[in-house]
């Protein structure tokens, strides 16, 4: 159970940190990125653990990226888009 929380953090870690560097204009500050992506894949972990019990490592990493790629999703902002107006407005 250890060993899967730790590789569900250092899952979440790094698709936080990849989140970062792709969409860093669409995302808060790094910190928060982060923190979400590792504390969601733990909690991701704990929920896929609890709900399927002891022997599902796989499934078990899986849905501790699913929740930690939710959550880091929340906290996508739109795009920077200018909107335009016609002429005739």
């Amino acid at each position: 159970m250890i060993l899967e929380a730790l590789g569900a953090a250092l899952l979440g870690l790094a698709l936080a940190w990849a989140a970062v560097h792709r969409m860093p204009d669409r995302l808060p500050v790094r910190r928060v990125v982060l923190t979400t992506g590792s504390l969601g894949a733990v909690f991701g972990a704990l929920l896929t653990h609890g709900a399927l019990g002891p022997g599902h490592v796989t499934a078990v990493l899986v849905g501790a990226v699913a929740v930690s790629t939710v959550l880091l999703s929340l906290l996508l902002r739109p795009a920077n888009r200018r909107l335009r107006r016609s002429a005739a407005v």
